[in-house]
């Protein structure tokens, strides 16, 4: 049930994130405001929330999900009231900073509830779960919150989502557990507790490092600077193209109408919310391989992008809907960020390595966000409402990506290959791993490992089979 809340409470932060993302000409018509100061709204917003990760992240390791997610469902609460009543830009736009501060808070709940409740094989199919669930969040803002605002008022539609704000911080406290139980007999070298169900609980080890330390650590981890590029490359445009600027492209650059505008929008969230299993399970299977998954999946959002920027005029729709189709697989992609932060870190410093993590992917979108706003406010000089825009100051604007791509895409190799070399420096020797008298199967197995060989459990049904080096993956038997 923990988990089940968490997810639908990212659902909600989605919605909340989103919330702009088919009304950016509404918003800049109902404040009468240019491109580059719309996209303060997005930047505003994103930056809070790529502010508050690391923070977000040592309150969670301190104070546990339940308090930190119900402080971030009453945040955006606050926000969409405020954004409901401003009167004037400046107040809407200072709404979006306990808005991000909120959002910031969802998603880090949910990956320690899925880090300390499922096992490591199941983790990275729940996370990919968790963030599909979360995607569907986009497709409400798209469509029926839309539609609510279009039909009874700019007011009335952020109050309603305000109030679905407050039901979700209600059931968070009523329903959502932490976990926490008296430390449990351990080994010398266990670091974590277990409930009844022998579910991973919370961080038991006798001396943990200061939050300041913890934060050190993390940062000097190679996993956890690979996890910070990986969500820097792959869901920038993504972010950019949901949250703020995609309908504006779409509808003014690209000739679309409304309804194939939204459609298109809706096939990205669509293609990351199919692709996400698919992603986990191939991460869960084939962990040496998801630096290479997530460098084909950015290269291909870059191809595409330079294919319809290229076009002189509006591309073909068909084109627009492969465009979707990349731009949405950099969401799933973005989660294998976590799959590495988890791995390389140990359970009392995985809420602020995650942090840190999380903060790489809305840093890069607030600087994309922020220049492709700024490129078309000065392109289309001042003007505002859908004057502003046209075909050549978005082709502009929209190749601020390029660099972006480059850039991340050699820092996450680069990491990788720094994340191999520590791998290797640290692996564990025979006589450090803890092997089971027998191996848990219903049988013997005829061809079972030698009594003093390292096994691992390597499917669902629980056999064991010998351990071979996994790169990026777990280091040390403590970390889950």
């Amino acid at each position: 049930m923990t988990w089940a809340v968490g997810a639908v409470a990212y659902l909600v932060a989605i919605t909340n994130r989103t919330s702009l993302s088919a009304l950016g000409i509404d918003t800049a018509h109902h404040f009468s405001i240019d491109p580059a100061t719309l996209s303060l709204f997005a930047v505003i917003q994103l930056g809070v929330y790529g502010v508050a990760q690391i923070p977000v992240g040592m309150a969670l390791d301190r104070y546990g999900s339940k308090a930190v997610l119900t402080v971030g469902l009453g945040l955006m609460a606050l926000s969409q009231i405020a954004l409901a009543l401003a009167p004037s830009v400046w107040i809407a736009i200072a709404a979006r900073v306990l808005l991000g501060a909120g959002d910031a808070a969802v998603f880090p709940c949910v990956l320690r509830i899925i880090g300390i409740r499922f096992p490591r094989r199941v983790a990275p199919l729940m996370v990919q779960v968790t963030a599909m669930i979360g995607q569907a969040g986009q497709i409400v803002s798209i469509v029926p919150f839309t539609h609510l605002v279009h039909s009874l008022g700019w007011q009335p539609g952020f109050l309603l989502l305000a109030a679905t704000c407050v039901l979700m911080a209600v059931l968070a406290v009523v329903l959502v557990s932490d976990g926490h139980s008296a430390p449990t007999a351990r080994s010398a070298t266990d670091s974590t507790a277990t409930d009844g169900d022998g579910d991973i609980t919370r961080d038991a080890s006798d001396e943990q490092p200061g939050t300041l330390a913890r934060l050190r650590e993390s940062l000097a981890e190679p996993g956890t600077r690979l996890a910070f590029w990986t969500h820097a490359v792959s869901p920038f445009s993504t972010n950019m193209f949901g949250v703020l600027w995609g309908f504006p492209f779409l509808v003014t650059a690209e000739n679309l109408v409304s309804g194939t505008a939204q459609m298109v929008l809706i096939t990205s969230v669509i293609i990351g919310v199919a692709a996400g299993p698919v992603v986990g399970v191939f991460s869960a299977r084939f962990a040496p391989y998801r630096v290479h998954l997530v460098l084909v999946l950015v290269a291909g959002q870059l191809i595409v992008w330079s294919v319809v920027l290229a076009f002189s005029g509006p591309a073909p729709t068909w084109l627009l809907y492969v465009l979707a189709i990349a731009i949405g697989a950099g969401g799933p992609a973005s989660v294998l960020a976590f799959d590495f932060a988890r791995d390389h870190n140990p359970v009392y410093r995985l809420s602020t390595a995650t942090g840190v993590v999380n903060a790489g992917g809305f840093f890069a979108s607030v600087v994309v966000i922020l220049l492709i706003g700024l490129t078309l406010g000065i392109m289309s000089g001042g003007q505002t409402g859908a004057d502003a825009y046209d075909l050549t100051s978005f082709r502009v604007a929209m190749a601020w990506q390029i660099p972006f791509w480059l850039l991340g895409a050699t820092m996450v190799w680069r990491e990788y290959r720094k994340t191999l070399g520590n791998d290797a420096e640290s692996a564990p020797t025979l006589t450090e791993i803890d092997v089971p008298d027998s191996p848990v199967t219903d049988s013997p197995a005829p061809d079972s490992p030698a009594p003093d060989s390292p096994v691992t459990d390597s499917s669902a049904s629980g056999t064991l089979e010998p351990e071979s080096p996994v790169p990026c993956g777990a280091r040390t038997p403590d970390h889950h």
